[in-house]
């Protein structure tokens, strides 16, 4: 018979396949896998008696002629057909063979597939007449199926663990479908407390290490490769887990429970406690004075009074605390303390010197970590375990994705890596606490802070991204770029929910802004300032001029009348004093420059010419309303000369002229001169340290507002005094006396 001849009748292929001539039987065998897929020919093929030709077969028969009968066996059962075939010797057979394999890879993947196909089957209520030869051991489906078969074999599922790391992809797509079964059955159909015992049986032996090695492999970027379908059934299948964890309620009526929580309580290894010894009666203590802690004499062992609150529990009575993240929520703490036994220890003993308010309660945290990295990664989001098996999500068979770009952003490895994760992000809890200074009353403000680091680290992570790179980032991730984070976050929030009011409270911050810096500059001018009354030699247009002309000596005071209407100057041999308060007064400068004479301002600084210093400084510390402020002034370039000249005109009748001019010696104080006479004549400031400062104000001002911090609570005084350039040297600290439970930012 050639192998491209017409399609044979049913009648010849089951001749050949009770052929006694292997090449005969070999080729019959390897006919029928293509033949079966055609219902119809199915149908033919079982009514002639085949299913039993082909069991024989497969019990009987070794090499490629194994390998192709298994095939054919896996083409009736996808069609739901051809169970009679399956029994417990055909089961066991597939088991040892998935286990040996005889050599050939082909063995094995079908075997797999065979084991896959038992376990994921669903019995139906109408069989019909063609499963007449179903019997009691065919009856069975699931683990139960297999289940004796593995008795035999104990070393099955260490072997179907170690089949995730083949260089065959279809043999590990294979072995990893038969892994999804068996989980999924055990969910399913297993009790409530056989199911966990088996999954964590599989992860001891490896099934998240080789299953996290294929997420990031190159095969499962390729959306038609049958190993990325499994793969996303499995990650599917670690959710409905956490999910289900979730939802199992801590109860203390359940011993497991108690012995977790009684491991927690342990491995931070607590003092002993006694209970204080009774006082004779009449005999009164001295307030205040601790009784010894000496037993009473035949006493029972006492319960530590704070036993529970010292973990960082709300109570001493911890089970209902468990209500939202259930047993997840004891799974990830007792983990936690066994991967960190020496810190959590040391954290009790720290914690112990403390005031109970400033104490971390790490227990809280932890649970708030197991939320944050539950709504993270969706988990919610998953059908209920039914549901999500009886779509589709969890059929036998490993189907094309379609997209190779939405499968990569669909795997997330690092899910698997559930419990490192915990441990990182409740490491960066603990740290951030103990760096922001926070009190229990912060508890949620760190809590968001956490969030918004899982959202940026996890969240930005790629499929290739290893788990140990991620715990480093949470390891390093400092509190101010946290903070960073956050008002990203809150302006992308808001501006896509308030845009148009969020547009309206810039313009009104905008106006605050300008109306608080026209004051700060024109306070600049009433104070006064000295100016010499020549340029330096030392710069003409980049040559030394002091051959030419020798250095003025003389030097000119202006200042601001306090009605704001004229200009008082006069020149000295010298200034005076450099201190503010001993400037001269307005009577000791004769000469007048009203302001209503005066048309414009020109001068040679440019908008680049004013460092940004001052809205750095305006950030830490706010602007009071009563105190003169003076930005911290920085020398003008020694090879330029600043010149303000103020044109105008005396009369009506005259043409513009200069009416004075000024010779600024550092660039800030051109800004405040410069800037405060344009506002004083209802113009727009142009240097770049006014507007940079207006423009950070309003920042600022937005970021307060979604905050939803209260303005007049921000201390100006403090901004006031930055950006006059005082307290630059050791600046007190600030306390968090009169804070109410809004944010606050140092």
């Amino acid at each position: 018979m050639d192998a491209h001849d017409d399609p044979p009748s049913v009648s010849s292929l089951l001749l050949s396949l009770t052929s006694d001539s292997d090449p005969t039987q070999k080729l019959a065998v390897f006919r029928l896998q293509t033949l079966l897929h055609d219902p119809s020919f199915a149908d033919a093929f079982l009514q002639a008696q085949g299913a039993r030709a082909l069991r024989a077969c497969i019990l009987d028969s070794q090499g490629n002629t194994l390998a192709y009968a298994l095939g054919s066996l896996n083409a009736l059962l996808e069609l739901g057909v051809g169970w009679e075939a399956v029994d417990s010797n055909v089961i066991a057979r597939a088991v040892e063979l998935a286990v040996g394999g005889g050599g050939l890879v082909n063995i094995v993947r079908n075997a797999l597939t065979l084991l896959v196909l038992v376990v994921s089957r669903v019995p139906d209520g109408d069989e019909g007449e063609e499963r007449v030869y179903e019997t009691a051991a065919t009856a069975a489906t699931g683990f139960r199926a297999i289940k004796p078969a593995l008795d035999a074999h104990p070393e099955f599922l260490k072997s179907l663990v170690g089949r995730l790391s083949a260089s065959d992809h279809t043999l590990c797509a294979n072995a990893l479908q038969l892994v999804n079964a068996l989980m999924r059955d055990a969910v399913l159909h297993g009790g409530e407390s056989e199911w966990p015992k088996f999954i964590k049986r599989l992860q001891d032996l490896g099934v998240i290490g080789g299953v996290g090695m294929l997420m990031r492999g190159e095969a499962a970027g390729d959306a038609s490769s049958p190993l990325t379908g499994a793969i996303l059934e499995f990650q599917g299948l670690t959710k409905v887990l956490l999910r289900k964890w979730r939802s199992v309620g801590v109860s203390p009526e359940i011993v497991e429970h108690k012995r977790a929580l009684k491991t927690v309580h342990l491995l931070s290894r607590p003092e002993r406690f006694a209970a204080p010894a009774e006082r004779p009666q009449g005999e009164e203590g001295v307030i205040g004075d601790e009784p010894p802690a000496v037993p009473r004499k035949n006493s029972r062992k006492q319960h530590h009074p704070t036993k529970w609150r010292r973990l960082g529990f709300e109570t001493e009575s911890p089970f209902w605390e468990f209500d939202e993240t259930g047993y997840l929520g004891i799974m990830d703490l007792v983990d936690y303390a066994r991967r960190n036994e020496s810190a959590y220890h040391s954290l009790f003993l720290e914690q112990a010197a403390q005031l109970v308010e400033q104490r971390c309660p790490l227990a809280r945290a932890s649970l708030g970590v197991t939320l944050v990295l539950y709504e993270h990664f969706e988990i919610d989001e998953t059908a209920d375990v039914e549901n999500f098996f009886s779509s589709g999500a969890g059929g036998g068979h490993a189907r094309g994705v379609s997209g190779g770009a939405v499968v990569g952003r669909a795997l997330k490895p690092l899910l698997l890596q559930w419990g490192r994760l915990h441990t990182a992000a409740l490491n960066a809890f603990l740290r951030l606490w103990k760096l922001s200074g926070a009190e229990a009353e912060d508890f949620y403000k760190i809590e968001e802070l956490v969030r918004i680091i899982v959202e940026r680290i996890i969240g930005g992570a790629d499929r290739k991204t290893e788990v140990g790179k991620i715990e480093e980032e949470f390891r390093t991730v400092s509190l101010e770029t946290a903070r960073a984070w956050q008002m990203e976050g809150l302006e992308e929030v808001y501006q896509d929910a308030w845009d148009l009011h969020l547009e309206a409270v810039r313009e009104q911050l905008y106006h605050e802004s300008l109306q608080f810096m026209r004051e700060q500059r024109i306070r600049c001018l009433l104070e006064g300032s000295w100016f010499p009354t020549t340029i330096s030699p030392v710069a003409q247009n980049g040559v030394d001029a002091g051959a030419v002309q020798p250095p003025s000596s003389t030097s000119r005071f202006v200042r601001l009348h306090p009605n704001r209407q004229t200009l008082h100057y006069s020149d000295f041999a010298s200034p005076t004093s450099t201190d503010p308060s001993q400037y001269p007064e307005i009577d000791a400068l004769p000469l007048i420059l009203d302001l209503s004479a005066i048309t414009s301002v020109d001068s040679n600084v440019s908008a680049s010419d004013t460092p940004p210093a001052p809205a750095q400084t305006l950030a830490r510390n706010p602007p009071s309303s009563d105190t003169l402020t003076r930005i911290p002034s920085k020398p003008a370039s020694p090879s330029t000369s600043t010149t303000l000249t103020i044109l105008g005109s005396l009369s009506a009748a005259s043409p513009e002229s200069t009416l004075l001019t000024l010779h600024p010696q550092t660039t800030d104080l051109a800004s405040e001169w410069l800037d405060g006479l344009l506002l004083l004549l209802d113009q727009q400031p142009i240097t770049k340290a006014t507007t940079e400062t207006i423009d950070m104000m309003v920042n600022w001002g937005v970021r307060l507002r979604m905050l939803n911090l209260r303005w007049e609570d921000v201390d100006w005084s403090s901004l006031e005094k930055r950006v006059r350039g005082e307290g630059d040297g050791e600046r007190e600290l600030p306390d968090r006396e009169g804070l109410d439970d809004d944010f606050w930012y140092a």
